[in-house]
């Protein structure tokens, strides 16, 4: 492969990565998940990192005890958490491949049992 040419290929692979991580930030951008717990006494959102970004309590929550209601939103956070973080791996999917990048991304979604 001639120098010409091999520059052409790096730019273009080079360009292809850039495509890839612009697909992942838009992905990433705004990214939240929701998740209910108690059969729909309590609905969350959060952000693959775990941030609350909204929490409500449905006319169910009014039949639960304060303990109850409290493991239902914990219950909730915990489904929601690890549903964003799954998101946001698959969003870093094409841009990471099966990497060792890839791999740790992967390992470190949150198990939903806590």
């Amino acid at each position: 492969m001639g120098g010409t040419e091999w520059l052409r290929d790096y730019e273009q692979k080079v360009s292809d990565i850039g495509a890839r991580a612009r697909q992942a930030r838009d992905a990433l951008d705004g990214l939240t998940a929701t998740a209910s717990g108690a059969m729909g006494a309590v609905t969350v959102t959060v952000t693959p990192s775990g941030v609350l970004r909204s929490l409500s309590f449905g006319s169910r929550a009014d039949d639960l005890s304060r303990p109850r209601l409290a493991e239902a939103v914990l219950e909730a956070v915990r489904t929601a958490h690890v549903a964003a973080a799954k998101k946001s791996a698959d969003a870093l999917g094409p841009l990471l491949g099966d990497s060792e990048a890839g791999r740790y991304l992967a390992a470190q979604i949150p198990d939903v049992d806590g």
